[in-house]
C-alpha cells in the first residue's frame, strides 16, 4: 500500500455539442477548434450535413471530409482514422446522429437484421467501436448531437393517459455522454449550458456564446493535466491486476472520486469482486 499525490496528466478534449436544427452547432464546433489549435489547416470535420461545413468556408482554411449513406460504424471509423493520418490536431465530426439514427445507421443496420433485441449483439459491438475510435484518438475530438423534443405517457387524475412534451433529447444512443470531458447543450440563440463538465470551467457558470476563446480555455485546462476519461478506462482495465478483496479495496483507495463513483467503474468492480468466489481453492501438500 503506497500513497501518491494527486495528479492530473495531459488530456485530449473529448468535447460534446447538442442542438436542435439550426441551434448554431457546426459553427460553435469550428471557431472552438480553431481556439483550441490555433491553426485551420489543423481543423478537420467530418461532414455528414449535406455538405453544410462549406457554409463557413469564410472563417479559414479547415479540412473537409463529407460523408455520405449509408452511415455505418465503420464509415466513421475510416473518416477520424483518416483525419489522424493526415496530421490534423482537432477532429470535428459532424454529426454523431447519422451513425445513430440516419439511413445505413445501427437503428437500420438493426432492422435489417430483423429488428429483434438478440440482434443489437451483432450491432452493439460495431457502435462501441465506433466510440472508442473517439474516445482513443490521439487528437482533441468535437462532436455534434441533434436534438429533437421527447415525449411523455402519462396518466392524469382520472387515469386517462396522454402525451405530454418531456425534454429535448438527444439523438444518439444512450449514454454517449459518459464519454465526453464537456457536454454544452446549445439554444436557438446559439447560447451554451454545459450539461457535463469534468473541467469545471462551465458547469453552473451563466450561459455563453461559443467562441474561439472557449477552445483556448479548454487547451489551456487539457494542457495542465490528467484525460478523466481515459483514466476511468484505464482504471477499469486495471481491475484484472487485482486478485482478492484486499488487494481491490488498495487498488480503490488511491483513485480519485469521479472514477470510484462512476456506474461504469463499479460495475467492472463488482465483476471483478464475483472472480475471486469463483476462483479454486489452493491445495496444500498433504
Amino acid at each position: 500500500m503506497q500513497l501518491r499525490k494527486a495528479t492530473r496528466k495531459k488530456a485530449k478534449i473529448r468535447l460534446g455539442l447538442s442542438a436542435v436544427s439550426g441551434g448554431g452547432k457546426t459553427y460553435s464546433a469550428l471557431l472552438i477548434a480553431y481556439g483550441i489549435c490555433g491553426d485551420w489547416s489543423k481543423v478537420a470535420i467530418v461532414d455528414s450535413e449535406n455538405n453544410s461545413a462549406d457554409l463557413y468556408a469564410h472563417l479559414g482554411d479547415f479540412n473537409v471530409l463529407p460523408l455520405e449513406a449509408p452511415f455505418s460504424p465503420e464509415k466513421y471509423i475510416d473518416a477520424i482514422h483518416t483525419c489522424e493520418k493526415a496530421g490534423m490536431e482537432v477532429i470535428i465530426v459532424d454529426s454523431i446522429t447519422h451513425e445513430w439514427d440516419g439511413k445505413g445507421g445501427c437503428l437500420e443496420i438493426v432492422e435489417s437484421f430483423g429488428g429483434k433485441y438478440q440482434d443489437w449483439a451483432k450491432v452493439t459491438p460495431r457502435h462501441q467501436a465506433f466510440i472508442e475510435a473517439i474516445v482513443q484518438s490521439p487528437c482533441h475530438m468535437i462532436t455534434t448531437v441533434r436534438r429533437k423534443q421527447d415525449y411523455e405517457m402519462t396518466k392524469d387524475s382520472s387515469g386517462k393517459i396522454k402525451v405530454e412534451k418531456g425534454g429535448l433529447k438527444e439523438i444518439t444512443r444512450e449514454g454517449f455522454e459518459y464519454e465526453l470531458t464537456v457536454n454544452l447543450e446549445l439554444d436557438m440563440r446559439h447560447n451554451a449550458t454545459a450539461s457535463k463538465d469534468r473541467t469545471g470551467l462551465f458547469m453552473g457558470k451563466p450561459a455563453f456564446v461559443p467562441s474561439e476563446d472557449t477552445g483556448k480555455i479548454i487547451v489551456e485546462w487539457s494542457e495542465s493535466g490528467e484525460d478523466p476519461v481515459a483514466a476511468l478506462h484505464q482504471a477499469i482495465a486495471n481491475l484484472a491486476n487485482c486478485k482478492n478483496n484486499e488487494e481491490l479495496a488498495d487498488f480503490g483507495s488511491v483513485l480519485p472520486d469521479y472514477i470510484k463513483t462512476d456506474v461504469r467503474f463499479r460495475e467492472a468492480a463488482s465483476k471483478q469482486r464475483k472472480t475471486f468466489s469463483t476462483a479454486p481453492a489452493a491445495t496444500t501438500a498433504g
